[in-house]
């Protein structure tokens, strides 16, 4: 339906263009650190986000996305150092359209089901965040900061093909089987699964403790989301018995 092909441009504009634009001029005022920090708010947002487009309110999926947040925060908390407002401002704005971006194709795959096969018109995706980040790239990029060896467009052909186009991908699939306090709460055990992987393979050194100890308030809350969700199920059964 022309609807679902214009809501993945919509949803693409949003989450790779606006998200991908407040993220790297954030970079301008912020430390590496601060923006990690700061990040770790989407869960919220998504939570927030999902119950708008549900017309409802569940407050035990924003429960849950509170703990992730706190998990996220034991993991990622450094001092905070300058001017960090309009940074922080930003970062919130990039974490809403990343949030609404997914919640949208969410919203999109439910109400409006197809034949098609979703790789088949996922391409509508990137083609709404070329909109905006062509531009912006026009406007603010540095062809002298192109890579300038293999290695280095190896790197950029596994980040785009894989991590972004695949991974997005599989992200956009997954969020349609799962509640939106699920999906919000996935948006933050990456932290810790993505520092597990620096540990792992590329031996990096991290602060285990807070990694353990973060990592388990995060999972603790997809514990918390499903017990509110069968509290949730049950009183709906009372209701209508």
């Amino acid at each position: 339906p022309r609807a679902l092909r214009g809501g993945f441009w919509l949803a693409g504009a949003l989450q790779f263009g606006v998200t991908s634009l407040c993220l790297y001029r954030s970079f301008e005022v912020l430390t590496v650190q601060e923006v990690l920090l700061f990040t770790v708010l989407t869960p919220i947002d998504v939570t927030l986000i999902g119950d708008a487009l549900a017309r409802r309110f569940n407050p035990w999926a924003l429960l849950a996305a509170g703990v992730a947040v706190g998990g996220g925060i034991v993991i990622r908390f450094q001092p905070l150092t300058g001017d960090y407002l309009w940074g922080f401002v930003m970062l919130q704005v990039a974490n809403v359209t990343f949030a609404a971006g997914q919640l949208l194709c969410r919203h999109l795959l439910a109400r409006y089901p197809t034949t098609y096969p979703l790789h088949r018109f996922f391409g509508h995706f990137f083609l709404g965040a070329l909109l905006l980040a062509l531009p912006a790239w026009l406007i603010w990029g540095d062809a002298s900061k192109l890579p300038h060896s293999a290695v280095q467009w190896g790197v950029l052909a596994w980040m785009g093909v894989f991590a972004t186009a695949l991974g997005m991908y599989g992200w956009v699939r997954g969020s349609t089987q799962v509640d939106a306090g699920t999906l919000a709460i996935m948006n933050e055990l990456h932290v810790p699964a993505g520092l597990l992987v620096n540990v792992l393979i590329w031996h990096r050194d991290t602060d285990l403790l807070r990694l353990a100890v973060g990592g388990t308030v995060i999972l603790a809350s997809l514990w918390l989301n499903r017990q509110g969700r069968r509290l949730r199920q049950r009183g709906h059964s009372h209701a209508t018995a």
